[in-house]
């Protein structure tokens, strides 16, 4: 029986490099997905919905595909951090995150199209940020521009060198999609990256 083609729904240059590591052959697709919180939807359950949602939002032009679907948003103190989308918002976001923990909520959901089954999860992961001043912020947002990215960093970039300290079980979850996770729901399904090959397609 051969094995169900692998779709990322997802456009994130760095969710499809981050999957490029497992050396899995996969295509992306765009899921057009209404991202907004609901009223008092925790940043856990709103990740997970929003996974899942973009999983099953590409499933109808790829009916027999397992889709990756994936999520991720910050919070401090419980309160969601949006992305900045502008100089100055990424200034006041970094501000108010200096000296503290930024908790990241990572939803991942692997979709069975043709079943219409879905494995969710999420996989958090704490960043302790350095004391900075607003030299140095101005400075990073100025230089990096992370104005898409969600806690106004790119971790996978200078925003290293904002962090004092790293807590989680998958340093790729900050990132965008967590891969130790992603690999045992795939090996469920029959795909291990550990045993087979195959360069990604566009």
């Amino acid at each position: 029986m051969s094995q169900p083609k692998l779709v990322l729904a997802s456009t994130s240059p760095f969710r499809r490099a981050l999957l490029e590591r497992l050396g899995l052959a996969f295509t992306t697709a765009a899921p057009e997905v209404d991202e907004q919180p609901l009223p008092d939807e925790p940043a856990q359950a709103l990740v997970m919905r929003l996974a899942e949602a973009k999983a099953r939002a590409v499933a109808a032009s790829h009916p027999d595909a397992l889709i990756i679907g994936s999520d991720q948003v910050a919070s401090i103190d419980g309160e969601i951090l949006g992305k900045p989308g502008g100089h100055e918002a990424a200034v006041a976001q970094l501000s108010l995150c200096a000296g503290r923990t930024v908790t990241f909520q990572t939803g991942l959901c692997l979709l069975d199209a043709a079943s219409g089954r879905a494995q969710t999860l999420v996989e958090p992961f704490r960043v302790q940020m350095r004391a900075l001043s607003h030299v140095q912020i101005a400075g990073y947002v100025a230089r990096e521009r992370p104005f898409s990215s969600a806690g106004s960093f790119k971790s996978e970039g200078l925003g290293i060198a904002l962090f004092e300290r790293l807590e989680g079980e998958d340093p790729n979850a900050l990132i965008g999609l967590p891969l130790i996770r992603l690999v045992t729901l795939l090996q469920g399904h029959g795909i291990d990256p550990l045993t087979q090959g195959g360069q990604p397609l566009d």
